[in-house]
């Protein structure tokens, strides 16, 4: 293996070590501060935190590029603010991330819908495993599912759209370039909702500062830096079965951090989750 590809490779694994610990710091910050609050000012921070790194190409792209940059950046927005809604109502992070992990299996199925893309033989071979996990997960106490995990599924079908169209536009503007004026997008969608919501005047200690300030430096800033540049020297298979470990670093966070106790039959559900995406990435590849 040359130096190129390990170094991209320690690269993703950091990266989802720090979105994991992105889960915890939402969770703790949005128990002070409202969910749109949140939002705007971690992500328009962020996109500025990145722009030094890619002003030079931002500044050359043209009218389209632009238009279309933003419309993808627009579904991450619809995307977060779901997210840290599910968040802001659920009571197992863990859990919510092994449903987010499900938008690398509901991507073939998007690109299928909306571009005739025809899944390979993997998807489908994964899908059952996929669907075995989901009902483990979700139908602990009989035919139930709570509500914030129909916010988490539906975080997770954006994501996937939201996949499916960063890929299209990656082929022709620089990951980063996009990536920060995308986090921008969002950070505006969050000024929208606060305009829209009007949240009551709250107060934010000195620890949730700390929080925040971590959320935005090293969980999406440094940790959209690292994943853009470790993708770009590893091939998409092996980057993938890197990515599968967010949801995983999240559990042990959330037990270590926050105290989470994560049910036997939930634990068994994000397992075989996790089984199908192994599957999926796994038979792609071969």
């Amino acid at each position: 293996m040359n130096k190129l590809a390990l170094r991209g490779e320690f690269l993703l694994l950091l990266a989802t070590l720090l979105a994991a610990f992105g889960w915890v710091a939402s969770k703790q910050i949005i128990s002070e501060v409202p969910g749109s609050v949140f939002i705007s000012a971690r992500f328009l921070l962020a996109s500025l935190i990145l722009l030094p790194f890619c002003f030079n190409h931002l500044v050359r792209l043209n009218a389209k590029q632009l238009i279309s940059i933003c419309a993808v950046g627009v579904v991450l927005a619809a995307c977060t603010q779901i997210w840290v809604y599910a968040i802001s109502i659920s009571s197992t992070l863990s859990e919510g991330a092994f449903i987010m992990s499900l938008a690398m299996i509901i991507a073939p199925f998007t690109s299928w819908l909306l571009f005739q893309v025809k899944p390979n033989r993997a998807f489908w071979l994964a899908l059952p495993i996929a669907v075995l996990g989901m009902t483990l997960l979700t139908l602990t106490h009989g035919w139930q599912v709570e509500q914030s995990q129909w916010y988490f599924l539906l975080a997770s079908a954006l994501l996937s759209l939201h996949f499916v169209l960063n890929k299209r536009l990656t082929a022709s503007i620089k990951p980063l370039t996009s990536i920060s004026l995308q986090l921008f997008v969002v950070g505006l969608g969050g000024i929208l909702s606060l305009l829209l919501s009007q949240p009551e005047a709250f107060e934010v200690s000195s620890q949730t500062l700390l929080w925040f300030s971590a959320s935005t430096v090293i969980a999406t800033s440094l940790r959209y830096l690292m994943q853009t540049t470790g993708q770009f020297s590893v091939k998409i298979e092996t980057a993938s079965l890197i990515m599968i470990l967010e949801p995983i670093w999240t559990l042990i966070l959330s037990i270590g951090l926050l105290g989470e106790v994560l049910e036997p039959q939930k634990l068994l559900g994000g397992g075989v989750i996790l089984l199908s995406l192994f599957v999926y990435i796994r038979g792609s590849k071969s």
